[in-house]
């Protein structure tokens, strides 16, 4: 078996930011090398109009039992966030929690598969752009549209190792386009105030989608659509009535709402001169607590760790969903850290040892089932 922790320092060491290729290219060349020998099958595909995938199996077929969906690449940081350092049963630098200690242990799994010829189909997939929109996953799968897999296991959602993810929203972006009339800044009644054309707007729609900040706190149900304002512009000059406007707004769906629902009430809320564009939208990816391979899963993880692990929702999207539109059982389950994306990002040990424990050993009751 391959020194785990060793392997996570090593991934750290890469430059992985997303958009540095040659890093990249560095880090996947690391990465198949490690499969050197052990009869895995190492596919690195190449977009012109995306990023690469690494694809690690123990076979060649396209319905695999499972497989593991993740990145190896990172947001930027510091040069010094690239040397990981281990204090206090921490590991801290660049990925560590997002989502390279969990990279290490999807290819450790399937070096025990390897190595104990385990009767089971599993796979691994490695993108590198997640952090900008995973252009580069859905490149790969529609290469390969006829990849399936039972059972998906997405260790991209980490946090918190006693939890168990089964639901995620829908992240929907929206532009609002503001068209109003240059004015002098003296004289607002000549003009249309583009800026005011989109306040308004965004005022309407908050009665459907309240505003929440650390001061107004968390609401009683976190289940909820939300809204946020991520990008505004509008205006040239101090004394000049904006004549243009934009806004990107940031909608997170539950499963109960729709993109058609969500357009209703823009269309709504729009004031005279405002229009929209839908810029992406994806799909919810939601469990049911009852899932037989769930359920089976979360008994093994509480066995290994002597712990109980329970449900949780998260606001976040996840590439797992494009399994799920194919009917795969999605396992949203990782390790415990704080950080992510931050200056203080580290994962805990404890939790990569019992994640890679609880992995293997779901691995080997798949092939016995």
């Amino acid at each position: 078996m391959m020194d785990l922790i060793k392997m996570i320092e090593d991934l750290v060491k890469f430059r992985t930011e997303t958009g540095n290729a040659a890093e990249i290219d560095r880090c996947l060349d690391y990465i198949a090398g490690r499969f050197d020998g052990t009869g895995a099958v190492v596919k690195i595909e190449r977009f012109d109009d995306a990023s690469p995938v690494i694809y690690l199996s123990n076979n060649d077929e396209t319905a695999q039992d499972a497989l593991v969906l993740g990145h190896i690449d990172v947001v930027k940081a510091a040069d010094e966030m690239f040397t990981p350092k281990i204090a206090d049963g921490r590991m801290f630098g660049r990925g560590t929690l997002d989502m390279k200690a969990f990279a290490a242990v999807a290819m450790n799994s399937l070096i025990y598969v390897l190595e104990n010829k385990l009767p089971v189909k599993f796979g691994v997939i490695l993108s590198t752009d997640e952090e900008k929109g995973s252009k580069s996953t859905h490149a790969f799968m529609a290469r390969y549209p006829e990849l399936t897999a039972k059972v998906v296991l997405d260790n991209d959602v980490g946090g918190d190792i006693t939890k168990i993810i089964n639901k995620c929203k829908n992240p929907v972006f929206i532009k609002l386009l503001a068209e109003g009339k240059q004015a002098h800044g003296s004289t607002p009644w000549e003009g249309l105030d583009a800026n005011e054309m989109l306040m308004r707007t965004i005022a309407h729609l908050r009665r459907k989608y309240p505003y929440f900040d650390i001061k107004s706190g968390e609401p009683q149900n976190s289940w909820i659509d939300t809204m946020h304002v991520a990008l505004m512009s509008g205006g040239e000059v101090s004394n000049i009535i904006a004549g243009h406007a934009e806004a990107l707004l940031d909608f997170r769906l539950t499963e109960t709402s729709t993109l058609e629902m969500l357009e209703m009430n823009i269309q709504e809320a729009c004031a005279d001169g405002v229009s929209y564009k839908v810029v992406s939208s994806s799909t919810p990816v939601v469990m049911s607590e009852q899932n037989p391979q769930i359920l089976a899963y979360k008994a093994l993880a509480e066995k290994i760790m002597g712990r109980t692990v329970e449900f949780q929702q998260i606001g976040g999207a996840t590439d797992a969903r494009l399994f799920a539109e194919k009917g795969a059982t999605v396992i949203m389950h990782s390790g415990t850290g704080e950080g992510m994306h931050g200056d203080g990002e580290y994962v805990e040990l404890q939790s990569v040892n019992e994640l890679a424990q609880i992995q293997i050993e779901y691995l080997k009751g798949l092939a016995t089932a």
